[in-house]
């Protein structure tokens, strides 16, 4: 059975996406990597911001404790203490966090670099 050139531009045919499957999953692929930078941007944005308030929420307990070790106030100071360790255990954990994230996004980049070299 032989196709002629107006039965291929049928408005069946038309509506329907006759891209072979490999495009496809190429712009889906390249779609996707775009996404991912998105996203890991928007984390390391995130984990930025809890950077800035964890070092806010030490510089306020570190001034706390010093008010308080000037006040003799021995439950405070360890509470305060307490509170510097809990603080700084979060600072490290936003830190790594970002570090992860930026690896990420270091690794999204090249995924992406290399699907457009490969299309």
């Amino acid at each position: 059975m032989k196709l002629t050139m107006a039965a291929l531009l049928t408005a069946p045919a038309l509506a329907q996406d006759v891209r072979p499957n490999d495009v496809k999953q190429e712009r889906r692929d390249l779609r996707g990597d775009r996404r991912d930078i998105r996203q890991d941007r928007r984390d390391i944005r995130q984990d930025t911001q809890d950077i800035r308030d964890d070092r806010r929420d030490l510089s306020a307990d570190r001034r706390e404790l010093a008010a308080d070790r000037k006040a003799g106030d021995k439950d405070a100071v360890k509470g305060d203490l307490k509170d510097i360790r809990a603080d700084a255990k979060d600072l490290r954990k936003d830190r790594r966090d970002r570090r992860q994230d930026r690896r990420d996004l270091r690794q999204d980049r090249r995924d992406l670099k290399a699907d457009q070299a490969a299309k």
